[in-house]
């Protein structure tokens, strides 16, 4: 008799149990609701730091926005006098990493290209994003409910954290969302390939110095003969004939199929800027054949110059921006590139 009266308390605390999870479950207004009861929704205002400029009479605000898996990448925004909406150009310098300290420090020391931009009335913003990892690019990022939380399959790429950042940026209220652009050197370059081909939220991009071997699915060259010394960036010639050969070669070692894919997926004007003796014009140049092949509204810019990212300007050992005739020459022609597209 008591084990029959045992299962009826057990049955009907069970039901009661259910029943007040359930309770709690349709009046729980917390975003972590299986292990947290909140009867009202905590909110509060977004924390945005305000930091004035060196030498610019236009502030920064820092925000922080929240990437896929919950962790939050800093930004820089500045915008023109005015209410806008205005077009809006987002910036990235090659990797990531380093987060609010190399914000503050590009902001000021590194934003030639940027003030340039602001006086034609376009809103700016430099960004973060995690750094590059080995993880090979092209596995789907999927995720699933686990214990009430977020599992993926692998961690987001920084490409991906970049797409989060754009989406933020296009519901600023300052921001048109209909006119953002991208600009970027090397990784950051290759970094707009992946997002055009994948997100259609960038009305058009400008790639410096695309790095991008493993968007166009570029294997290794086994019959390259390793070496401990570091590569040259800028090489001392790249003749006509060097090219092609170095061109060629690159041809060999992609996967094109896998490559078109990809490059049929884009649909969003880019500009590619390449530097003639950078050592790895080949690859610039066959990112840019690629999109060609594919019908895609792709243009093709190259520069001399000695430097890797030249297409940014940094202040001058008197604390000057002062660009030499060739960063003028690509930044002029940047600019008439988006007008053409954002005006």
């Amino acid at each position: 008799m008591r084990t029959i009266s045992s299962f009826i308390f057990f049955f009907v605390a069970m039901i009661m149990s259910v029943s007040v999870s359930a309770q709690e479950s349709s009046d729980n207004k917390s975003i972590d609701p299986m292990w947290l009861f909140v009867p009202e929704e905590v909110t509060g205002a977004e924390p945005i730091i305000t930091e004035p400029v060196m030498g610019s009479d236009i502030p920064t605000e820092y925000r922080f926005v929240e990437m896929l898996d919950g962790v939050y990448s800093p930004i820089g925004v500045r915008t023109p006098e005015g209410d806008g909406p205005f077009p809006t150009i987002v910036f990235a310098h090659m990797n990531g990493g380093f987060g609010m300290r190399w914000l503050r420090e590009w902001t000021n020391y590194g934003s030639g290209t940027l003030e340039r931009f602001l006086e034609e009335g376009y809103a700016v913003v430099w960004m973060r994003y995690r750094a590059e990892v080995d993880t090979p690019y092209g596995s789907e990022l999927t995720v699933r409910e686990f214990q009430g939380r977020q599992r993926y399959n692998r961690g987001p790429l920084e490409y991906e954290d970049a797409i989060e950042i754009i989406e933020y940026v296009r519901a600023l209220p300052k921001v048109d969302a209909d006119r953002v652009a991208w600009a970027s050197v090397s990784h950051g370059g290759e970094m707009l390939m992946k997002i055009a081909s994948e997100y259609k939220g960038l009305k058009v991009g400008i790639a410096t110095e695309p790095a991008s071997m493993d968007y166009i699915a570029q294997g290794p060259d086994e019959s390259e003969i390793p070496s401990d010394e570091p590569e040259t960036e800028t090489m001392e010639i790249n003749t006509t004939e060097m090219k092609a050969t170095a061109l060629a070669k690159a041809r060999s070692l992609i996967d094109k199929p896998l490559a078109m894919s990809r490059a049929n997926a884009v649909d969003m004007p880019i500009l590619i800027v390449s530097r003639s003796r950078d050592h790895n014009q080949a690859t610039f140049r066959l990112n840019y054949e690629l999109l060609e092949e594919a019908g895609k509204d792709v243009e093709w810019k190259e520069y001399d110059h000695e430097h890797h990212g030249f297409f940014f300007i940094e202040r001058n050992a008197e604390g000057q921006y002062v660009s030499d005739p060739i960063q003028t020459e690509a930044i002029d022609y940047a600019i008439s590139y988006f007008a053409r597209h954002l005006k």
